[in-house]
């Protein structure tokens, strides 16, 4: 079985973002980047699989600029086995994203798609959803917990209401949510070996996709700095403040 991992080049999540002074998008400029949190988790999940016996080869694969093979080297490192980079200089909308990847999975011949079910940049939460559409394949979203079992997978849905717990037929499409498992750290050894692992390039025109924007963006602005609290002496006065000043009772 083959599993394709899609990983997505975002600023590290420990950073605090900086809008540029034109209000035309984030300042990337020295900002440290990394894998998208939720693609270290579908990551994570796809070696374990393999490390169970129960996937034959794990490939990584990332659209976007070239500095992007950084992440793919990251994931190699975690125990991927082969990457695939589609270069994209500018930002590429998550229906263009699910053409490119449905074209891998069809020039690969993919067994089963794992990805983050969202990004924490754009915050879409819709490529693992459109991928599924586009290849007509089952899908297992915000999974908390997957398990192969005989050419199925078992998973275990985040929802409103608690858990869900769909079988899905292979091949399909999962997103994983938070719960599902803990990243581990690539040791130095495997670093070291990643870099002999292979990545393959290929560009929008290899795989026929046309990633032209559809959508504009009219304006980036920073959210609205929150004002000072206060401290008050008694209960009493802040059953005053909150019926006379915030209006809330």
């Amino acid at each position: 079985m083959k599993i394709l991992v899609a990983i997505k080049r975002v600023v590290d999540a420990n950073v605090k973002v900086r809008v540029k002074s034109d209000g035309t998008g984030v300042d990337l400029s020295n900002a440290k980047m990394a894998i998208n949190p939720f693609c270290e988790i579908a990551v994570e999940e796809a070696i374990r699989m393999k490390e169970a016996g129960s996937a034959e080869e794990v490939i990584a694969v990332s659209i976007g600029p070239q500095a992007s093979q950084e992440q793919l080297r990251t994931a190699l490192a975690l125990g991927a086995d082969r990457g695939i980079l589609v270069t994209a200089e500018t930002q590429v909308e998550p229906l263009a994203v699910a053409k490119l990847l449905k074209a891998i999975v069809e020039k690969e011949q993919i067994d089963l798609v794992i990805l983050g079910k969202q990004s924490i940049d754009t915050d879409n939460n819709q490529v693992g959803q459109m991928l599924a559409a586009l290849c007509n394949f089952p899908q297992g979203t915000f999974a908390c917990k997957a398990q192969l079992q005989d050419g199925k997978i078992e998973v275990t849905r985040e929802i409103d209401g608690g858990e869900q717990t769909v079988l899905l037929s292979l091949p399909a499409v999962v997103t994983t949510d938070l719960r599902l498992n803990e990243p581990r750290y690539a040791s130095l050894p495997n670093i070291m070996k990643a870099k002999k692992k292979p990545i393959d390039t290929l560009t929008p025109a290899d795989l026929g996709v046309d990633i032209g924007s559809r959508l504009t963006t009219l304006k980036v602005v920073p959210p609205a700095e929150r004002s000072a609290g206060i401290i008050v002496e008694t209960v009493e006065e802040l059953v005053q403040k909150l019926k006379s000043e915030a209006k809330v009772i």
